[in-house]
């Protein structure tokens, strides 16, 4: 829609505008006082009153169903919702008109604080500030067909215990992400630590399914908004199975990451007794978790640490592509897909696994990595793409090919030089240089401001999903750490290493087979 201009209080016999005309075009919220209006002589106007005694009587008009020979009835709609649920005009306020419908307009929705700026997002700040006759144009700029139901991005939800393994790991990417890490508090038993992971699997549940906190503890953050793709995942640290007593059941994978050359890490911002992975595709939806998990640790554990993520928002490219990082490459087109004969066999604890509660669970690395942006950014485009093997307009291997096409890591060029060049990250990271090693990455990028020398503190909230990071994560950064040419461009300054047991089953709460098994 257009935006509305300013519209300027005319001129009364020649005068300037009133002070109060002036006002009404400020930004103030209050109308100016009335003035008495005068007709062309200059005379006092008759009060509204009295001229409604002298207009002419009209029939009143009919209404528009029933002068198109139609009942109310005539305009119900019994459409089904994206969630396949039926929808009636007349009950479910969700519902539209049926296409081509030429039925009665609703009367004008109240104006709510959401739609109010709505409308400044439609009409522009101006339609809404100036009072008078633009005021009219803002009402009807909110007015609209009937609410059409939720999107599918906010409609779509993903189930906390459908699946034999937590949600979180294989559910695609969302635009928002929160990571944090908890420690018990001192003295907290292994009863309290039951109870908090009762609380804690109760509120994902229902948010996850879009419906708010129970027992009135909802804080109301995204009360106008669906569930919106919200996981919310859980694990344990290393440190865990010390505080709660039960070091005899602390898997060998849990093993503490060993040291690199590219780490400067933080201990404050890394590690944790407890960590919870959230994502979503709605900002508000996200906190909205964030803020329900870190009240109901209640006293039970304090905030270790927190970080704050975010993806590419979902419609924003014409079809689905793979995600870009802060750096402008594409990134995860050699991820392992599900669909690969050994992706579960990569990725989750198998059932006759070790330890025996972490049977169908994963092991979460987590990585704080800074981009060293102000030097990527002032490489040339060859330089760039020489660093990691792709070309950055479409992720396509330099060896030749589109993104998908399988890295030629033999190929030379014309002048016999290797395509694809020894230290590209492509072919340090890849599994053939591995012996096989490979991990999911679910990373979010991160932004959190600007270092004291002004250099962007951002980068890649690194999260990998392996059966055992010995035989994922460790091998292919050692390698990394040793000889590749992006490593130059990150500083790696939080980790931490989890283990997320599989999902709950129907009234459990998540890791209850370690904690009573």
């Amino acid at each position: 829609m257009t935006q509305q201009k300013n519209r300027r209080t005319p001129r009364q016999n020649g005068q300037p505008r009133a002070e109060g005309a002036r006002d009404g075009a400020r930004n103030t919220g209050t109308t100016p006082p009335a003035q008495p209006s005068r007709d062309a002589a200059g005379k006092k106007a008759r009060p509204a009153e009295a001229r409604k005694q002298d207009a002419p009587k009209q029939d009143a008009p009919k209404p528009v169903a029933a002068a198109a020979g139609r009942t109310p009835d005539d305009h119900r709609t019994d459409d089904r919702r994206s969630d396949g649920r039926r929808t009636d005009s007349r009950t479910d306020p969700r519902a539209g008109r049926r296409a081509g419908d030429p039925g009665p307009d609703p009367a004008p929705p109240s104006l709510t604080r959401r739609r109010l700026l709505g409308t400044a997002g439609a009409a522009g700040a101006a339609g809404l500030v100036v009072g008078g006759a633009a005021g009219a144009v803002g009402a009807e700029v909110v007015r609209e067909d009937a609410p059409t139901p939720l999107s599918s991005v906010g409609a779509t939800s993903v189930d906390f215990r459908g699946d034999r393994h937590q949600p979180g790991i294989t559910t695609p990417m969302q635009a928002r992400g929160h990571l944090l890490a908890f420690d018990l508090v001192p003295g907290a038993d292994r009863r309290a630590v039951i109870a908090l992971l009762r609380r804690w699997s109760a509120t994902a549940e229902r948010l996850m399914a879009g419906e708010p906190q129970s027992g009135g503890a909802d804080t109301g953050i995204a009360l106008d908004a669906g569930p919106s793709s919200l996981t919310v995942t859980f694990g344990f640290g290393r440190s865990f199975f010390g505080r709660t007593g039960l070091t005899a059941r602390l898997p060998e994978a849990l093993a503490p990451l060993p040291d690199f050359s590219a780490d400067v890490l933080d201990p404050r911002r890394s590690n944790g007794d407890l960590w919870v992975q959230i994502g979503a595709d709605d900002a508000l939806v996200a906190f909205h978790a964030l803020r329900a998990v870190q009240r109901d640790a209640g006293d039970a554990a304090r905030l270790r640490w927190q970080m704050n993520g975010f993806n590419r928002s979902p419609g924003a490219t014409a079809r689905p592509m793979t995600t870009r990082n802060l750096m402008g490459q594409v990134d995860g087109t050699n991820n392992p897909k599900p669909g690969d004969p050994d992706f579960a066999r990569r990725v989750f604890v198998p059932a006759d696994g070790s330890p025996e509660w972490m049977a169908g669970g994963s092991y979460a690395v987590v990585r704080r990595i800074r981009m060293l942006l102000d030097s990527w950014d002032n490489l040339s485009l060859e330089r760039q793409e020489k660093v990691i093997g792709r070309r950055k307009s479409d992720g396509a291997p330099l060896s030749g090919g589109t993104e998908t096409t399988p890295v030629d890591l033999a190929k030379l060029t014309p002048e016999g030089s290797l395509a694809i060049a020894g230290d590209a990250h492509v072919r340090v990271a890849a599994p053939e240089s591995n012996q096989g090693a490979a991990m999911l990455r679910r990373p979010f990028s991160y932004h959190d401001g600007f270092l004291d020398d002004g250099a962007p503190d951002a980068g890649l909230l690194f999260i990998a999903w392996q059966a055992d990071p010995m035989k994922g994560f460790v091998p292919v950064q050692r390698k990394l750490d040793r000889g590749d040419g992006l490593s130059r461009f990150l500083r790696h300054e939080a980790s931490g290493l989890f283990a997320v047991p599989p999902a709950p089953e129907p009234g459990s709460y998540v890791g209850r087979a370690l904690l009573e098994g």
